[in-house]
């Protein structure tokens, strides 16, 4: 880890809309080497948070540090209606850079996103896949102390989103940069962060390491977020919050419940499974149990918080 001083450090940030407060009491530290991915539902902040780190918007209270240049690429590509290599020679014009060294830098991008051959392209004639690409290879080219990017995946189909995500794993890793992505998909957060930001009600709900966020939540809302679909509860009055992934069909188990759907996946299928006092998930290769099946099935995990009847959706 970088010893120097954040790059970016937001400390008791808000943003308010009217009366309504989008963000309240945001404290956040962008590192050099360090990809920090921010997550949560649609409309939680998540993107207004990106805005006001980027000096897009100003707070309404707290305070924003910079200790060098910030890039921000929102959701959309907007290329301009030239080639990639002239999209890319114009984003560094505007940041300053030398012409001379323009050419070698976006190079460089290009290759970084596998896409040198686009490079005399022009952008309307492009995928949306290469479009994105395209787009993140213009911010990479900027080599900004600090790159906030918005949705990067968004609107891919899934084959070229998966292409892009472990291609984009290693581009933006990079020891002389702090990287904030923000994304809506948990695979997306597993693949990229070293940190994890769970936004929840315009606040920081959970953050650290991805696994220690997923395995260790810190409250129940945090746990429904990030998959724990099922709920047990417990003889002290807690309820336990598991995932499918803590559950395993096992004619064993201490556990036996009724099958009351079944919903088909691409590699088997997901059973919602009803106990005596809770409801779980597990998947199954195909076919799996039936629907009014009983099955035992054991648990290995989960999260256990205090209070409040299990939920049986």
């Amino acid at each position: 880890m970088d010893s120097r001083p954040p790059v970016l450090t937001a400390e008791g940030v808000a943003v308010a809309r009217g009366r309504r407060r989008l963000l309240d009491g945001i404290d956040v530290a962008l590192r050099r080497g360090e990809v920090t991915v921010i997550i949560g539902p649609n409309g939680v902040g998540k993107s207004t948070l990106l805005s006001v780190l980027g000096g897009l918007l100003a707070p309404a209270a707290g305070t924003i540090t910079r200790n060098g240049r910030i890039a921000a690429a929102l959701q959309a590509p907007a290329l301009a209606r030239r080639s990639v290599a002239a999209n890319l020679d114009l984003a560094l014009s505007w940041w300053g850079v030398p012409r001379a060294q323009r050419g070698e830098r976006a190079a460089a991008a290009l290759d970084l996103l596998h896409i040198t051959d686009l490079a005399g392209r022009m952008a309307d004639t492009l995928s949306g896949g290469e479009a994105r690409r395209v787009h993140l290879a213009r911010a990479l080219a900027l080599g900004s102390d600090a790159l906030l990017l918005d949705e990067p995946f968004a609107g891919l189909d899934p084959p070229t989103r998966a292409e892009l995500l472990s291609d984009a794993s290693t581009a933006l890793r990079s020891p002389d940069r702090a990287t904030l992505v923000v994304v809506h998909d948990r695979a997306e957060a597993w693949a990229l962060a070293d940190r994890l930001i769970v936004l929840l009600d315009g606040r920081i709900a959970a953050q650290g390491a991805p696994a220690e966020v997923l395995e260790h939540p810190d409250e129940d809302g945090v746990a429904r977020f990030l998959g724990f679909t099922g709920t047990i509860a417990q003889p002290d009055g807690s309820v336990l919050h598991v995932r499918p992934a803590q559950v395993v069909l096992d004619p064993d188990g201490p556990l036996r419940g009724l099958v009351q759907r079944r919903v088909p996946e691409e590699d088997g299928v997901l059973c919602e499974i009803a106990l005596p006092d809770g409801q779980l998930q597990v998947r199954s290769p195909y076919p799996g149990p039936e629907v009014g099946d009983v099955v035992a099935v054991r648990v290995a995990g989960g999260a256990s918080f205090p209070g409040g009847a299990p939920s049986t959706t």
